[in-house]
């Protein structure tokens, strides 16, 4: 497991760089050539034992982190660490973060080894993106545990887009499980905003291949290195998330693979990226649980759809809901989600009032047009054919889309609004669009 701790963030103890990502300028720059800032991070950020507090103290203490390899890497530097150590400031302040000789060893180690791990950043195409960097997740660097810094396989904007939610869930959803979470990231898309998850098979996978498929920015954190990718039978997922402008991002180092800690620590990133988490299905014991935890311990919003009293699918999610009243909220319907997450007024379908293309989320244009038509009164194929001037194959194809989301029944040869549509005031239908934000 990579050493760098989750006991604390850097904060004001470090340094910052004049322009993260490129080489320290200053009185504090390297004679070493050819290490970036950055990737002097990236190499502390492997040694086992080096804490939050104790690498924010060693930024301190030499400016940058180019000039602490340099430090170790220099004749008797393992010792020269350890007297500066001693030398700053009282037993109290490092009480917790004693830089022992086992630990100037190995930052001495890793300092040798400074070349081979940024050669191997480079040749998997990591991007290295620290605290101290601008492009860092300002969701995530107002977290009390943000990580030092990020692999991102990708783009980093994509952590950064104007919405983000959390979709999570258990790995083995039930059907009706997995197509609530496509549907939920599909239209959390068409409402402008990107969607985050774990890349773990079930409900994680079916969000992020949705939001891949409805052409939005999805970003996955993962529990291990970029370099052991896990699960292995997501890789395909994985490079359709980068190809489609999102991002895979993990805290590890390019070779750590998993372990029982990883995922539960990457959780708080998931949350941390996120302005709310949607918990899809979870049973009594889920990581999903964790990472709701970790939203409410964040301040972010938590929503949990609810499922039948007796499905073991459900169970964590309803535990939650009864543990936790006054903080999370029902997911009671997608539409109703979209409203509840202030993004109703991104869902601008032309003709149609924002309730009304919140409920037709992800069902394209056609059938999205129909179903006005249906809330507007016309129940029928033929009056459906003659108001839209569509072929009857069209229309009937569209017709089926809408009967499978639950938007629309059909009875004797007569359609009626189902779901989010049913019981919308026509007059309501008819209003113009809100303007997206």
């Amino acid at each position: 497991m990579l050493g760098v701790g989750v006991d604390g963030p850097i904060g004001a103890a470090s340094h910052r760089a004049e322009d993260a990502g490129t080489r320290v300028q200053g009185p504090t720059a390297p004679s070493t050539p050819g290490v970036e800032e950055r990737h002097a991070w990236a190499v502390l950020a492997g040694v086992r034992g080096i804490g939050p507090v104790g690498f924010g103290q060693l930024l301190r203490r030499y400016g940058s982190a180019v000039e602490i390899l340099r430090e170790a890497a220099s004749n008797g530097g393992p010792a020269r660490l350890v007297a500066a150590a001693e030398a700053d400031g009282t037993d109290a302040r490092r009480s917790r973060t004693d830089l022992t000789p086992e630990l100037a060893t190995a930052i001495a180690a890793a300092a040798e080894a400074a070349d081979r791990t940024v050669a191997r950043i480079r040749e998997l195409g990591l991007d290295v993106v620290t605290v101290e960097d601008p492009r860092y997740p300002s969701r995530l660097g107002g977290i009390d545990l943000p990580p030092h810094l990020l692999y991102v396989l990708g783009d980093p904007a994509a952590m950064e887009g104007a919405s983000a939610i959390a979709i999570v869930g258990t790995r083995r959803p039930t059907g009706p499980g997995r197509f609530v979470a496509s549907r939920l990231a599909t239209s959390l898309v068409e409402a402008g905003a990107a969607v985050v998850s774990g890349l773990a098979v079930g409900i994680d996978g079916a969000a992020h291949a949705a939001a891949v498929d409805a052409g939005g920015t999805t970003v996955a954190v993962i529990g291990t290195g970029h370099a052991v990718l896990h699960p292995r039978a997501h890789s395909r997922l994985a490079a359709s998330i980068v190809a489609s402008g999102g991002a895979v991002v993990s805290e590890l180092g390019p070779d750590i693979g998993p372990s029982q800690g990883t995922f539960p620590r990457r959780n708080r990133i998931i949350s941390g990226l996120a302005d709310a988490t949607v918990v899809v299905e979870a049973p009594a014991r889920s990581g999903a649980l964790i990472t709701a935890s970790w939203a409410l311990e964040q301040g972010r919003e938590c929503f949990l759809v609810p499922g039948a009293i007796d499905a073991p699918a459900s169970a964590g999610c309803l535990a939650f809901l009864r543990e936790f009243p006054e903080r999370t909220r029902i997911v009671s319907g997608i539409p109703q989600l979209i409203d509840d997450l202030g993004l109703a007024d991104h869902m601008a379908v032309p003709g149609v009032s924002g309730d009304v293309a919140a409920s037709l989320g992800g069902v394209g244009e056609t059938a999205g047009r129909l179903g006005r038509e249906l809330v507007l009164g016309r129940t029928t194929i033929d009056e459906l054919v003659a108001v839209t001037g569509w072929p009857v194959a069209t229309v009937l194809a569209a017709m089926t889309l809408l009967e499978r989301r639950g938007l629309a029944v059909g009875v004797h040869g007569r359609f009626r609004p189902a779901g989010g549509l049913a019981g919308v005031d026509p007059a309501t239908a008819r209003q113009r669009p809100r303007r997206a934000r």
